[in-house]
């Protein structure tokens, strides 16, 4: 067993998100160790950038964006596409690529508890029709991972049913009392989904086009360009000093953004070659900014809720929930997590633990700092804390955003499929001989 694991065996839940990929672990045994553990893959705020690289030796690296003609992203959202996406000139299924970040969580997590997982669910997209689930168990398979697929709104269920009471007494998983709305807003669209009693899927709309985390980056930015104006504009665009300006900016731009969820008033810093001037943003003018996206959004989910026949509340998931227009524009009770960024990814891990020991042996649930909101003004406080059917007809998957990936005719090198062969047969072995080479 390494440092730092555990005696107790667990399960383990992956989420796959088209920016950032996150895992989760549940205990299977110990008094007061079964909730749901964020676990570090040693990227910001817990994760790892869902960025796969394949190296010039047949290896692949994570989390590390290098040559374009050799690193895919975005690819979890494309699963079922026919077209492929090029590596080193070599065509791979998104499906593959899935998988073999899903195998590389696997390794870290194994390596950090001492000890393979039970079991291991992951949370999928809800565009993911039965062929696209079909073709990712089948990849999973290929790369020696035994998971269960989980739409992320039930995922996200799964965690907020773990906060509440349990009418059953403390080892019973209760049920939905009534079906709970899901909305999510992350870094690259929408999510609107209504849950059922009995954690099935019953509605649910994917906005792959809507405008969200990233697009609101792009909106601070364009208002520090407004207020700015010649003094960016006339930067050479050839020279690397104003490309690594343009950078910086983006990413003070994405943390003015954060800021402003817990602050009415931040400033963007832009490092001119004549200095640094300060462009303030206040929160009111961002959310006027961006608020027609958000409306959007909201409109399409409380449609979807109509046509369900109404849900109970609604929780709020995905880091762009955060900002307080979010909890404003979407009607009915809404609850938000103190992480909403987490909610999708500790559910899968609760269902991956359902999934061994049974829905009348679930943990005793933790409290949990959340925001609460109701039409009602005055009803503002905090209170405790918060698998589809494969017979399900399948819809023609929607369009998947492209891969920025150009074909390059190189060298044969060690191909992505006989990578993934490899990972099957000999396992964390080979991820461990990797690190103690420096890869």
């Amino acid at each position: 067993m390494t440092k730092g694991g555990s005696e107790l065996p667990y399960v383990l839940g992956v989420d796959v998100g088209t920016t950032r990929t996150a895992a989760a672990v549940c205990r299977l045994g110990g008094a007061g160790r079964a909730e749901p553990e964020p676990v570090g893959l040693g990227g910001p705020g817990g994760g790892v950038a869902s960025v796969l690289q394949l190296t010039p030796d047949g290896a692949f690296a994570v989390g590390e964006p290098g040559d374009p003609r050799c690193t895919a992203t975005g690819f979890v959202r494309r699963v079922g596409d026919a077209v492929p996406v090029f590596l080193d000139g070599e065509p791979c299924t998104p499906e593959e690529l899935t998988a073999l970040l899903v195998r590389w969580v696997v390794d870290q997590v194994a390596r950090r508890e001492g000890e393979p997982p039970a079991h291991v669910a992951l949370a999928h997209p809800v565009g993911w029709g039965a062929h696209a689930r079909g073709l990712a168990h089948q990849a999973l398979r290929a790369a020696g991972v035994d998971a269960s697929l989980v739409p992320e709104p039930v995922a996200a269920a799964h965690n907020h049913a773990f906060g509440r009471p349990r009418p059953g007494g403390p080892d019973a998983f209760p049920p939905n009392t009534s079906p709970v709305g899901v909305f999510g807003l992350g870094s690259h669209g929408s999510c609107a989904a209504v849950v059922g009693r009995d954690f099935e899927l019953v509605a649910a709309v994917d906005g792959v086009e809507q405008d969200a985390g990233a697009a609101f980056d792009d909106v601070v930015a364009a208002h520090v360009r407004a207020s700015l104006g010649r003094e960016l504009d006339e930067l050479d665009a050839d020279d690397p000093r104003t490309r690594g300006l343009f950078a910086r900016l983006r990413r003070d731009c994405e943390a003015a953004k954060r800021l402003l969820s817990g602050t009415v008033e931040t400033s963007i810093p832009v490092h001119l070659p004549s200095g640094r001037v300060d462009v303030p943003l206040t929160r009111a003018r961002f959310e006027e900014l961006i608020r027609p996206s958000v409306e959007h959004a909201a409109a399409a989910f409380a449609r979807l809720v109509a046509n369900a026949g109404g849900v109970g509340t609604t929780v709020l998931v995905g880091g762009s929930a955060r900002i307080p227009l979010v909890a404003a524009a979407v009607p009915g009770r809404v609850v938000l997590e103190a992480a909403p960024e987490t909610s999708v990814v500790k559910g899968a891990a609760l269902a991956a633990r359902r999934f061994v020991v049974g829905p009348e042996d679930e943990p005793e649930p933790i409290e949990t700092s959340v925001m609460v909101r109701d039409d009602d003004p005055l009803l503002r406080f905090p209170v405790g804390g918060l698998d589809a059917s494969d017979a399900e007809i399948a819809a023609p998957p929607p369009p998947r955003p492209p891969v920025d990936i150009t074909p390059l005719d190189l060298p044969e090198r060690r191909t992505v499929k006989r990578v993934v062969r490899a990972l099957a047969a000999t396992g964390g072995r080979r991820r461990a001989r990797d690190h103690e080479d420096g890869r």
